[in-house]
């Protein structure tokens, strides 16, 4: 069974969610802060790979559909 939900490099998620309107808030350790107009935020760990299960919490966070975000990559 495969995941829908790729393998991304953080810095690819990151520009992604500012195309979404997401911006760096703060960052502590390997880890940033984004934070969007409707004060939604998603925390985004800076490691080589984010693994598929914490791709889908960001998204879930971001509450942004996983379609529109692979069209916006």
């Amino acid at each position: 069974m495969s995941s829908k939900y790729p393998v991304l490099p953080p810095n690819k998620i990151i520009r992604t969610l500012n195309r979404f309107g997401f911006t760096k808030v703060s960052q502590k350790g390997s880890h940033i802060k984004m934070k969007n107009k409707e004060n939604r935020s998603c925390i985004i760990p800076m490691h080589n790979e984010v693994a598929k299960g914490t791709l889908k919490s960001i998204l879930e966070q971001a509450d942004i559909n996983l379609e529109d975000f692979l069209n916006q990559i």
